[in-house]
C-alpha cells in the first residue's frame, strides 16, 4: 500500500511539472511538446477546446488499447497521470514569464522532461504516444523510436505550416532538451537487457513471468568468492517494464545482483507467447 501511495504521489508531482511547462512556457510561446501533448496543443489552436481537455479526450481510446494489449497496472497509472495533467492544465493559468522564445523552448522542455522522467521512473508514463508506440512495437517488433520520430516529425512540420519555420525550429529545441533530460533521469533506451544473478532462480523466474510478458534464459553460475551455486536470469525488456522488474526482484530476492545494459538490437522471438 505504501508503494502504491508513493507512486501516486510521484505521478501527481510529475503532472504538475508537465502542466507548468505547458501553461507557463510552451503554450504562450506557441512552441509544441512531443507526443499527444503536442497534438493537443496543435488542435487547441484551431478548436474552441482547451489543451487539457483535448489531451484527456485523445487518451481515452489509447487507454482502452493499453488495457487490452499492454497491462492493467501500467495503463491505469498512465491514465491517472493524464487525468492529473488535465486537471492542472485547467487550474494553472496560462502565463508568460518571458517573451524570449528560446528561454520558453528550453525551460519548457526541461520542466516537461522532469515530469515525464520521474513518472517513467516509477512505472507509469504520460500516456498517449508511449502506449501507442509500445503496442505497435510489440505487434511488429520494430523499434519504438520509429513511432516517436514519425509523430514528432508531424508535429514539427505542422507547427511550421500553421505558424512559421521559426516556431518549428524552436519546437525541435524543446524535443531535443526533453529527450536529453529524460536520458539523465530515467532512460531513453527503448530495449534493455537485465542480467540477474540469484540464488532463487525458480521463484524469481515465476514471479517475473507473472508480472512481465517476457522470456527468460537461465544460465548456471558460481560465485567467485564463496563459490556457491547460482543462476543468471537474462531477459530483454522495454524501459516501461523496468520498474516492475525492480519491484519483483526486491520482493523475491533482495540480495540478487542485477545488471541493466542498453540493447541496440534484438533478433528472434522478443515476447513470451502464452
Amino acid at each position: 500500500m505504501l508503494t502504491e501511495i508513493k507512486k501516486i504521489i510521484v505521478i501527481f508531482i510529475g503532472a504538475i511539472f508537465l502542466a507548468a511547462s505547458l501553461n507557463f512556457f510552451l503554450i504562450p510561446a506557441n512552441v509544441f511538446a512531443s507526443g499527444f501533448t503536442g497534438v493537443a496543443q496543435l488542435l487547441a489552436t484551431v478548436l474552441p477546446i482547451s489543451t487539457g481537455v483535448l489531451l484527456f479526450l485523445l487518451n481515452i481510446p489509447v487507454a482502452i488499447l493499453g488495457w487490452m494489449k499492454i497491462g492493467k497496472a501500467f495503463t491505469i497509472y498512465s491514465f491517472v497521470s493524464v487525468a492529473f495533467t488535465t486537471l492542472f492544465l485547467e487550474i494553472l493559468p496560462v502565463h508568460q514569464f518571458s517573451p524570449d522564445i528560446l528561454l520558453n523552448a528550453v525551460f519548457g522542455g526541461v520542466i516537461a522532461a522532469i515530469g515525464a522522467g520521474i513518472t517513467l521512473k516509477f512505472g507509469a508514463s504520460s500516456g498517449g504516444l508511449d502506449i501507442v508506440a509500445l503496442v505497435l512495437s510489440r505487434s511488429s517488433d520494430r523499434p519504438v523510436g520509429i513511432y516517436f520520430f514519425l509523430l514528432n516529425s508531424l508535429i514539427v512540420l505542422t507547427s511550421g505550416i500553421m505558424f512559421d519555420a521559426e516556431k518549428a525550429l524552436y519546437t525541435l529545441v524543446t524535443l531535443y532538451v526533453t529527450s536529453r533530460i529524460i536520458d539523465a533521469i530515467h532512460t531513453r533506451h527503448v530495449k534493455l537487457t537485465a542480467m540477474i544473478v540469484t540464488k532463487k532462480p525458480v521463484e524469481l523466474r515465476k514471479a517475473i513471468h507473472d508480472r512481465i510478458t517476457r522470456g527468460i534464459t537461465r544460465i548456471p553460475a558460481k560465485g567467485g568468492y564463496m563459490e556457491d551455486d547460482k543462476e543468471v536470469l537474462m531477459t530483454v525488456l522495454t524501459r516501461y517494464e523496468l520498474y516492475d522488474l525492480k519491484q519483483v526482484i526486491q520482493d523475491v530476492d533482495p540480495e540478487a545482483f542485477t545488471n541493466i545494459v542498453q540493447t541496440t538490437g534484438v533478433f528472434g522471438l522478443f515476447r513470451k507467447q502464452d
